[in-house]
């Protein structure tokens, strides 16, 4: 049919490397394109260890195989203070989740599993609550909680790390988005470099602070990795951030300056393009990047936006699209 399989990785933690691998061998096996979806090595037990995970890949593609990958270009993570929990006591829908949550003893087991064994949910890593920041909470009421780690939290309330988690699930009704601190710069850039890497932003835009990279991942590729740091060449950059992703999803007319191609265009200033977003201003829009067209239209002109609604939904081809480079 066209397709291709694009999991999310059992793990990114402890079992990261076991994880990646399985993914590799089901598709192999079901002789499919796998891309795996923001792809990292996380957590103190990965730190230095990209270049395992790209030598298997590099054993993968030298074999026929068929793979890509995107990362977004930020060491931290985001997800919600709920997805932490082992995955048995996530079992059964939000209710029964909050039944163990107020449960003394099951809490208890909860505590150990994160604390002390490793849960399943935080990779199989025993939680550092010190890296785990609130980025927004679904009842108002909460809001001073956000822009602050749970280690944080629990020094200022005399209470425990689980017990401010535990209560803050509890009376958010599992709503709480978190920001992990657990990545690693120079993982960052090994994976960034591979060749069989694309640019994605895994954006999440829920919460009061959502993780930046939903406002300026792109912006930083182009600003931080190629013009400040020279991790990619501008050319290499743009290719990951369009007419490798394109490719991907075959989509035949789009990714490339071509005639008869969809005039899906950004243009930016490769001197002062800059993402405006931070953690603590996450949706600040960028700068340098003056005009965008989608499909022909302005959306972007002088820097404004338009009001401009000129997206659709696109298909993909079932004809294979080489991937470029």
């Amino acid at each position: 049919y066209g397709g291709y399989y694009c999991p999310h990785h059992r793990s990114y933690g402890a079992g990261a490397l076991d994880a990646y691998a399985e993914m590799v061998a089901l598709a192999r096996a079901a002789d499919c394109p796998l891309h795996l979806a923001h792809a990292t090595m996380n957590f103190g037990v990965n730190e230095g260890r990209a270049d395992e995970l790209t030598a298997l890949l590099d054993r993968a593609l030298e074999a026929g195989a068929d793979i890509t990958f995107d990362t977004y270009p930020y060491t931290p993570g985001c997800t919600t203070l709920a997805a932490l929990l082992p995955s048995w006591a996530s079992e059964g829908g939000p209710v029964a989740v909050l039944a163990r949550l107020a449960d003394p003893a099951t809490a208890e087991r909860i505590r150990r599993e994160l604390e002390v064994t490793g849960s399943d949910g935080c990779h199989g890593v025993p939680v550092a609550w010190e890296t785990v920041e609130v980025s927004g909470v679904a009842d108002p009421a909460l809001g001073a909680y956000t822009g602050r780690t749970v280690r944080e939290l629990a020094a200022e309330s005399a209470r425990s790390p689980w017990e401010v988690a535990r209560r803050l699930l509890i009376e958010d009704r599992l709503g709480t988005t978190v920001l992990q601190h657990v990545g690693h710069e120079d993982n960052v850039r090994a994976l960034m470099r591979h060749r069989a890497h694309t640019g994605g932003s895994d954006g999440i835009l829920r919460g009061a602070k959502p993780h930046p990279r939903a406002y300026g991942t792109f912006p930083r590729y182009l600003g931080h990795y190629v013009r400040e740091l020279g991790v990619l060449s501008l050319e290499e950059c743009v290719a990951r951030l369009t007419a490798r992703p394109a490719a991907r999803l075959r989509l035949p007319d789009r990714g490339l300056v071509r005639e008869g191609y969809r005039a899906d265009l950004v243009l930016f200033d490769p001197g002062t393009v800059t993402p405006g977003a931070t953690f603590e201003a996450p949706r600040t829009p960028p700068t340098g990047i003056p005009y965008v067209l989608v499909d022909g239209r302005f959306v972007i002109e002088d820097g404004r936006r338009t009001d401009v609604l000129a997206g659709r939904s696109v298909r993909r081809t079932p004809t294979p699209t080489p991937l470029p480079g």
